[in-house]
């Protein structure tokens, strides 16, 4: 738990464990207060989270302009600023608990949260406050069911603040904001879609090697995990000697990503705020269809990237109206956003997506075609073969690989990476250190027992099966002898006789 080095008892957070024990405290207030899943907890502390950091925010920033003498305008009128309504000193919040009951609940539902759903059509609104307005998009009412939990909540959630969050550790809060994404994308929280293991998101951007003039894109972006981590890698290595300028333009205009989930959308924007990012270009609609929900946040979007870093959905299924978009025909959502991401690269741009296994060997006429497509205007110049059981957190045990690639000139050959022998899940998941070698091996394409290059003439001799079936993987042979094996088998015999001894002697019980 946190220490209590501020005054009057005011905790501060000196370690990571510490604020992430705090947090899960706030949530186990939502959790026995009508929030019972992640899918319920996280969407509320998100919109609470942010309007705390957001006053935190703007108070710094309105002590620095006054220090200078320049005007600072707050993106938020009172009474709606947290100062006001949610801190336990807050002058509306004691007009509001000293008033009828109630009181609380009517003006949080009935004022504040359409004050700031509408902040975007405010005449000449600024980019901060589409953002916020884009974050509470999709909250109607508060979900906590009593007041005094609700209260309890933001007495809780007011403690998290620049004064008591160690400042050493910058990404502290949004570190632990990604814990909380990742129980949203555990197996039965129906938000495996939305997630992709961080480790493998860092090993995509290490290969990758974004730069300050990057633009940095992803076409389905769910949480925004690519985004922060594209963010936080450029943000290490611009270091101390970054500009001015230069952090600016990583804040406001070298991310962008599309979204199309209503209640996946204003978590990114969330996640990416906390990650430091001031201005999220995020684009909130259907990436395949054109069809847009809200896109005041991607004024000024170039039409190609410089990098895309991205993971589409498995197994997803698109009608006419994205497929007519496309030059080749398919209900296959992964295959229609592979020919996206090639057409929203730059000449020289470079790619890394995860795509099923089926993408890699299918034959159907749009899978070729697409794939040709890709080898014919990028070089692909790696397929990394994940382990079967990378995504199983995120209740997906489907086969994928790593694709990565720079358009602008034909693939001559790939070379193959094969992960797949890794024994991974729930507990023992991908790590960094499993790509060690593959990183050792990167810059000049090494063959190795788990790396081997294919050349173009038998890549297209193969009909574009671009599977990696590693030519030096050793078959697994069975040395028990007979005797061995029989004694398996009648071993199993009995533990199958028992337990149905077991099971009769329940239901003589029973009867």
């Amino acid at each position: 738990m946190p220490s209590k080095n501020g005054s009057n008892g005011t905790p501060r957070f000196t370690t990571q464990s510490s604020l992430s024990a705090y947090v899960w405290s706030i949530c186990d207030i939502l959790r026995r207060s009508n929030c019972a899943g992640a899918l319920q907890y996280v969407p509320e502390l998100t919109w609470i989270l942010f309007l705390r950091v957001l006053d935190d925010l703007e108070t710094l920033e309105a002590e620095q302009s006054q220090a200078v003498g320049a005007a600072f305008t707050p993106s938020l009128e009172a009474p709606y600023r947290w100062q006001d309504w949610a801190a336990p000193d807050g002058w509306k919040r004691r007009e509001l608990e000293e008033g009828a009951l109630g009181a609380f609940f009517g003006f949080v539902n009935g004022e504040l949260l359409p004050y700031l759903r509408g902040l975007r059509d405010q005449p000449n609104a600024t980019a901060r406050q589409k953002v916020i307005s884009e974050i509470m998009s999709g909250v109607d009412r508060v979900r906590v069911d009593t007041e005094r939990n609700f209260l309890d909540v933001l007495d809780k959630v007011h403690l998290i603040n620049s004064q008591t969050v160690d400042s050493t550790h910058l990404f502290a809060l949004s570190q632990v904001y990604e814990g909380l994404l990742l129980k949203m994308g555990e197996k039965g929280n129906d938000g495996g879609q939305f997630f992709t293991p961080r480790q493998v998101i860092k090993a995509m951007v290490q290969a990758i090697d974004p730069g300050p003039a990057d633009t940095i894109y992803d076409p389905c972006a769910g949480t925004g995990g690519f985004l922060a981590t594209a963010y936080e890698y450029v943000l290490q290595k611009l270091g101390d000697d970054a500009t001015p300028e230069q952090l600016e333009a990583l804040k406001t205009r070298r991310l962008y990503g599309r979204e199309k989930e209503n209640l996946i959308y204003p978590i990114a924007l969330a996640n990416l705020v906390l990650h430091g990012i001031d201005k999220p270009n995020l684009w909130h609609g259907n990436t395949l269809t054109g069809q847009e929900i809200y896109g005041g946040l991607w004024e000024g979007a170039p039409a190609q990237f410089d990098v895309i870093l991205t993971n589409p959905p498995f197994g997803g299924k698109e009608g006419k109206v994205a497929q007519a978009r496309f030059a080749y025909k398919t209900s296959a959502t992964q295959v229609l956003f592979l020919q996206h991401v090639i057409d929203s690269l730059k000449s020289g741009g470079r790619c890394a997506i995860v795509l099923d296994e089926g993408v890699s060997f299918r034959q159907e006429t749009a899978f070729v075609q697409t794939k040709r497509k890709l080898l014919n205007e990028a070089d692909v110049w790696c397929i990394l073969s994940l382990p079967p059981g990378t995504f199983v957190n995120a209740g997906a045990g489907v086969k994928t690989n790593i694709f990565f690639f720079t358009k602008g000139r034909p693939t001559e050959r790939i070379w193959y990476y094969d992960l797949s022998g890794v024994k991974v899940g729930k507990k023992s998941p991908l790590t960094l250190e499993h790509f060690e070698e593959f990183f050792r091996l990167l810059p000049t394409r090494a063959d190795s027992e788990r790396s081997w290059t294919v050349g173009r003439a038998e890549l297209e001799a193969r009909n574009y099966d671009l599977k990696a079936v590693n030519p030096h993987a050793r078959p697994e042979t069975d040395t028990r002898s007979v005797e061995e094996l029989l004694e398996v088998i009648k071993q199993s015999e009995r533990a199958i006789a028992d337990a149905l001894e077991a099971l009769h002697g329940l239901t003589r019980t029973k009867i």
